[in-house]
């Protein structure tokens, strides 16, 4: 299948899973949200922590429960994807319109069980998000962002290169951003291997964390520009 033809299936898939809906009617969202946090063997059980940490610190900060409510339908649709080998499921679609709603989601990151396996897979973890997790996404977005964490490249020898996968996504409007974690042997040249192999789509942007410990203050900061952005 060409990457045109792939990109009009996933729109196609979309479609299918999603109900045209008005404003406030609870079947629509400003934004589709996928967090694709990396879990591989070089993230170890004290930085795992640390990701989920800041992930759930993010949704209970005011500043991000605002950016949810900003939009015209104030409310978020977001799944939680943990990937290394396999990529997995960790949160399935969650509305979010309310405070509250942002920290009992907040209560699920922080009990999140650990999914995790030695390799860093990042065209498998998009493949599986092109094909098993948007199409499930229970309520119309507005705007659908995939939010790629990781402290690594890919080293998985995919069949399908990173590039070709992005590009299917960005081809069926989907905008994937990148937050690379700049911590071990990979610190250097990861931000340059995420801006050209990561991030692409519709106002596209790379929030680089200097370590495990960075990623709260990064992810917060990434997701109050993803949630408040207008579509360009």
């Amino acid at each position: 299948m060409t990457g045109r033809a792939a990109a009009l299936a996933l729109l196609g898939a979309l479609s299918l899973t999603t109900t045209p809906a008005a404003a406030g009617d609870g079947q629509a969202v400003d934004v589709g949200l996928v967090l694709a946090v990396d879990v591989s063997g070089s993230v170890s059980e004290d930085r795992y922590r640390l990701q989920m940490s800041g992930i759930a610190a993010a949704f209970e900060d005011r500043s991000v429960q605002a950016a949810i409510l900003s939009g015209p339908r104030r409310a978020l649709a977001i799944t939680l994807v943990q990937w290394s080998d396999k990529p997995q499921i960790s949160i399935p679609w969650t509305v979010l319109a309310s405070p509250g709603d942002a920290l009992a989601f907040a209560a699920k990151v922080r009990e999140a069980p650990r999914l995790a396996s030695a390799f860093t897979c990042m065209s498998r973890m998009m493949r599986f998000v092109a094909d098993k997790v948007l199409p499930r996404i229970p309520v119309q977005a507005d705007r659908t962002v995939v939010d790629v964490s990781g402290d690594g490249h890919d080293n998985c020898n995919p069949a399908m290169p990173v590039d070709a996968v992005r590009d299917e996504l960005a081809a069926g409007l989907i905008t994937i951003n990148g937050l690379p974690i700049l911590e071990g042997d990979e610190a250097e040249s990861l931000a340059p291997w995420y801006r050209d192999h990561v991030i692409g789509g519709v106002g596209a942007f790379l929030l680089p964390a200097s370590g495990f410990r960075d990623f709260g203050r990064a992810i917060r900061q990434k997701f109050i520009t993803e949630v408040s952005a207008l579509p360009r």
